[in-house]
């Protein structure tokens, strides 16, 4: 298997993209070593904030089955000097790595983490995809050689089952004996060999997992068997087991590859959204031409044709062509959206329709796909505290599976050592904490790839667990129940001036500012025009208004009309102070019209408080805009309990105050100035396409427009933690009953593995059912 990043940069001058690489055809040691070029780091690692010297990498462990593997992974890399911290998932075998550029580099830790049995890789490796399809083909020729030979050996252990005594001769059962002894070899050489070679390396490294118990039971089970074979007379000739042998391996092995299959749907459909970006593109040169170089390669300023069908790989602005774009990833909006010259196009989203040319803007980790990348990242390799349970409690659980094991064998020893040992192996298959394991993450991560593909990222599985028990919620105004933008709500205009005309006029300077207030007159007057007209000699002063002058068409130079746009005073009015927001319009002759602006209530805000009322859920407002202004908006989405001007410092104080009464409280802000309330709440909701994400104090951030989408996160949440309860009672129920039927001698060793194949099959299927729900969910 390969142990680093094919995706290293191309030997200087080949000319190749990434995927060509001489990289990617060295040894694999040597390939470590590439990696400890500073230049490769960008690939897998990103600089850990206000700590110079230090970096946090993102790596895919290979070979791992459990908690126990993970916890064996994280004892490993610790005691690496340099490596500062460690984290490490079973469900999703990644794993993020802070250690100090100074005294470590990655192909030392890397190095610790391959002697422990444990290969890591870049989880950008571009060869990912390939070495899972042929983990996944491995799994298959083991299984079906397991099953073939399963087959085989029943059919030679079926006579002794139904033969009355006399019909079968000692010849032939001892024929048939050897026969299925032979035909288990291929099993015991070839399909078993990961549960032996995990066991091998779990006792080279003195520690457990779960292929040890299950390694130990297979071995018993064949020298059993094998020494009633060779021996028909000695204290194991009394019965062989050889189709019990087989029967659990292919259980298992079927088990495992089912497995495999399902968690490339639940945590492989985070893995599928992170690796969005092409390996190459192709870039202009300056004859016009185009050459297809590795999208590391490409900076700010270069100009890159892409075809239909390939995703942008850097954020940039359409400079020829029109397409429609995929940005579901990054919006949340399933439907694709127009690009045509002079739009921005988005990292990681799609080009669905025709080649367009596009100038780049901003390329690696300035790019907004970076910066979710990073979220949903540091989300995969999260552990919820009841994770976290299950994992302290695997080594524990391993050892008493052990302890239990030889106690059944010793306790039925001296009845039948043959029927003891067999005893024995139930026990060691049959308790594998393998469903207890995976009981949360399982269903955490296929919530989380369910909202990652509605526009919602998860930063924190914890937060999963918190949001369930949520019983109050404080939305911020401004950005999270108004958009960042004004509505024209009336227009009043002076005797014998048209609405449409000092729209018009309104707009013509509007379009010399960037103010929100500005952008809105703008897109009402496009919308009233009846001629076109256009401003010259426009000024603008800081928070007073505009004036210049307004001319018909394309006419230019003398003639028009001079107007001043803004405040009362700013326009030489004086006018009674209004709890509306209004700006002014006056030329020489004095006032000629007034625009009432009021601010854009999100379409789904009030069906979203509603849906949260309804299902005991406590909504308040806190905002830091005038008491006037927040009760309309309060009073427009049914909101009872509002406050305004509130500082940051307020709100927070407002949350602690909930806090103390025992409330659980989460916040819903725009993430620009509700850092503290953010930071303070048990749980929250960064909204708005304005956040900065890396730097985000949320446990959730919310990509789209779509306020609802806070509610179904909610209920998300809370069937999440019903799966989880579902999955845990489960597991624990499986082991309590199965257990003592072990012991007792009940639950025959092919039973043994079916049940233990089951039962973390069942859990697993069971939290599939949360990764396609967030589109049936409704808030109204």
């Amino acid at each position: 298997m390969l142990a680093a990043s094919p995706t290293l940069n191309p030997l200087p001058g080949s000319g190749a993209p990434e995927g060509d690489s001489p990289v990617a055809r060295v040894e694999p040691a040597e390939r470590l070593v590439l990696l400890d070029d500073p230049q490769e780091w960008s690939a897998f690692s990103r600089p850990v904030d206000q700590r110079p010297s230090c970096w946090e990498s993102s790596v895919v462990f290979e070979g791992m089955h459990c908690a126990a593997c993970a916890l064996t992974i994280e004892d490993a890399l610790r005691a690496v000097p340099g490596v500062e911290s460690v984290r490490v998932s079973a469900a999703t075998h990644r794993g993020r790595i802070v250690w100090s550029d100074g005294v470590v580099k990655p192909s030392d830790w890397m190095q610790a983490a391959r002697r422990a049995g444990y290969p890591a890789v870049p989880a950008n490796d571009a060869f990912a995809n390939d070495r899972r399809k042929a983990e996944l083909r491995k799994a298959v020729w083991r299984m079906g050689v397991a099953g073939l030979c399963m087959m085989q050996v029943m059919m030679y252990a079926w006579p002794a089952y139904v033969a009355e005594a006399g019909d079968l001769t000692a010849e032939m059962a001892r024929l048939l004996r050897w026969a299925s002894w032979v035909l288990t070899l291929p099993v015991m050489l070839f399909s078993c060999g990961p549960f032996f070679t995990s066991a091998l390396r779990d006792l080279r490294q003195r520690q457990i997992s779960m292929d040890l118990p299950v390694a130990l039971g297979m071995l018993i089970t064949f020298l059993v068997s094998s020494a009633g074979t060779f021996e028909p007379d000695g204290i194991f000739g009394g019965e062989v087991y050889f189709d019990s042998l087989t029967m659990f391996v292919f259980f298992l092995l079927t088990g495992r590859w089912l497995e495999l299959r399902l968690r490339d749907r639940t945590a492989g459909a985070l893995e599928a959204l992170m690796n969005r970006l092409p390996d190459s593109v192709e870039r202009r040169l300056a004859n016009g031409d185009f050459e297809r170089v590795a999208v590391r390669r490409i900076v700010a300023g270069d100009v890159i044709r892409v075809l239909p069908g390939e995703a942008f790989p850097a954020d940039g602005r359409v400079l020829e062509g029109q397409t429609l774009a995929d940005e579901a990833l990054l919006t949340g909006e399933s439907r694709p959206v127009p690009r045509a010259q002079g739009e921005d196009v988005i990292a990681g989203s799609h080009n669905l329709t025709a080649a367009v040319l596009v100038q780049v803007e901003r390329t690696g980790t300035q790019t907004r796909f970076a910066q979710i990348v990073a979220l949903m990242d540091e989300a995969s390799s999260t552990k919820p505290q009841i994770a976290q349970l299950a994992d302290r409690m695997a080594r524990p659980f391993l050892i008493a599976v052990l302890l239990a094991a030889g106690g059944a064998a010793l306790f039925w020893w001296s009845r039948d050592p043959g029927h003891a040992l067999m005893v024995a192996v139930a026990v060691l298959v049959v308790t594998c904490p393998c469903a207890l394991s995976l009981a949360t993450p399982a269903a955490m991560l296929a919530s989380a790839g369910a909202l990652a593909r509605s526009g919602v990222l998860v930063r924190r599985l914890q937060a999963l667990e918190t949001l369930a028990t949520v019983d109050t919620v404080v939305f911020d105004k401004t950005g999270t129940l108004t958009r960042d933008a004004f509505a024209l709500a009336r227009v009043t205009t002076r005797g014998g001036v048209s609405q449409a005309d000092a729209l018009a006029w309104a707009g013509a300077l509007a379009r010399q500012s960037l103010h929100p207030v500005s952008k809105a007159l703008v897109a009402a007057g496009g919308q009233a025009a009846t001629a076109p007209m256009h401003a010259e000699a426009v000024q603008e002063v800081a928070g007073q208004g505009l004036h210049g002058r307004v001319v018909m068409g394309g006419a230019s130079g003398s003639g028009g009309q001079t107007f001043r746009l803004g405040s009362a005073t700013f326009c030489g009015l004086v006018r009674p102070a209004a709890d509306a927001l209004e700006v002014c319009l006056a030329d020489e002759d004095g006032w000629v019209a007034t625009f009432e602006l009021r601010e854009d209530l999100r379409a789904d805000a009030r069906s979203t408080v509603r849906w949260m009322v309804e299902h005991g859920i406590a909504v308040r407002l806190l905002s830091g805009d005038g008491a006037t202004a927040v009760a309309r908006v309060a009073d427009a989405v049914g909101i009872e309990t509002a406050q305004g001007a509130c500082s940051p410092q307020d709100k927070l104080a407002f949350l602690r105050e909930a806090q103390g009464q025992g409330h659980q409280v989460a916040m819903v802000g725009d993430g620009l100035n509700d850092g503290p309330g953010l930071a303070g709440a048990h749980v929250s909701f960064a909204f708005g396409k304005a956040v900065p994400l890396a730097q985000s104090q949320a446990d959730f951030v919310v990509m789209g427009d779509q306020l609802a989408a806070v509610a179904q996160t909610v209920q998300l949440a809370r069937r999440t933690m019903r799966i989880v309860r579902q999955n845990l009672w489960w597991a624990a129920g499986y082991n309590a009953v199965c257990v003592p039927l072990a012991v007792v001698g009940w639950l025959p060793a092919w039973l043994a593995g079916l049940g233990m194949a089951l039962s973390s099959l069942a859990v697993v299927m069971n939290a599939l059912r949360l990764a396609g729900r967030m589109e049936t969910m409704e808030t109204s």
